[in-house]
């Protein structure tokens, strides 16, 4: 049944997570191989993929039938596979692949994402521009190329959202304009979907342990500006504990999932936050202006990083 958790749902499936080379995303990858599934890491960094890949723990026995015998425990397989979720011809390439080597996908976790921060006006437009091309045209390319998969195993797709999605924040433009797109593309694509029988999910995430928010943190506006936040708010969560949400989540076929589960209740003041934020902005920026200069942060953590380092000519 939807929204209940099925023991060992995941259990000899085909799973595709983007994003899967560092941070959440090879926790999310983790948690699925640990719960059976058979797991296409896909990403930039072709040697930290294969790190990844190779650390994958074991799959777990499956359930044996009444009065049978018990199944014996199956290795996990993977595979990995560098691709830039931009890039359609590459992706469709990679998922023929990843069909072949390891079957058709029934869970695709959209979770390959960057962000930059600083003024809009100050911002590079090329570093602004890729930003939303990775969040947002990214996830709809990953749904585009496992789409044909899904359809045939009625499977589901979860897509990385985050509280941006629910309420933008100054000096984040592109990645809350990314966040807002993503969680509007999944609700159209589960409508369209849901005569086909194929589930589209909605990750709301607050603040997650990745390199991307530590390096956030190195800069002092983005530091304040978490620090200002009310404190349940600003906390930040191991990815483990997040990833084992997730993926209970995707055993549910969930069509919302709020980590931690408190930011449901954002849902239900949504109108009212713009006017929120913006007050609040009216009052605090000046003062931290007035402390520290507001610069353009680039691209941030390893993955910002790695995605800058395979563009350049």
């Amino acid at each position: 049944m939807a929204g209940a958790r099925r023991p060992h749902a995941l259990h000899g499936r085909t799973a595709v997570v983007t994003g899967a080379a560092r941070g959440l995303g090879k926790e999310i990858a983790r948690e699925l191989a640990r719960r059976g599934a058979r797991v296409a890491l896909l990403g930039r960094e072709e040697a930290a993929l294969r790190r990844v890949a190779s650390s994958l723990p074991a799959a777990p026995a499956a359930p044996a039938a009444p009065a049978a015998p018990a199944a014996p425990a199956v290795p996990a397989a993977s595979g990995c596979w560098a691709v830039d979720v931009t890039d359609d011809d590459a992706m469709r390439q990679v998922a023929q692949e990843v069909r072949d080597r390891l079957g058709p996908a029934s869970v695709v976790v959209a979770n390959a994402g960057i962000a930059e921060g600083g003024p809009f006006a100050e911002s590079d437009p090329a570093t602004w521009r890729r930003v939303i091309e990775v969040n947002l045209t990214g996830s709809a390319i990953t749904a585009r190329s496992f789409l044909p998969d899904l359809l045939a195993t009625h499977g589901y797709l979860l897509q990385i959202a985050s509280t941006a999605s629910i309420g933008a924040a100054p000096l984040m433009s592109a990645y809350c304009a990314s966040k807002a797109g993503v969680e509007s593309f999944a609700h159209s694509l589960r409508a369209e979907l849901a005569p086909q029988r194929v589930g589209v999910g909605i990750a709301y995430l607050n603040w997650t342990d990745t390199d991307m928010i530590r390096d956030a943190d190195r800069h002092p506006v983005l530091r304040e500006l978490r620090a200002h936040m009310p404190p349940p708010a600003r906390k930040v969560y191991p990815a483990e504990w997040v990833a084992a949400r997730l993926v209970t989540a995707v055993e549910r076929r969930a069509a919302a999932v709020y980590v931690p589960a408190w930011l449901r209740a954002a849902q239900a003041v949504r109108a009212a936050l713009p006017a929120v934020v913006t007050g609040l902005s009216r009052r605090e920026l000046p003062r931290l202006a007035a402390r520290t200069p507001f610069e353009a942060t680039g691209l941030l953590g390893a993955g910002g990083r790695a995605d800058e380092a395979h563009r350049r000519p």
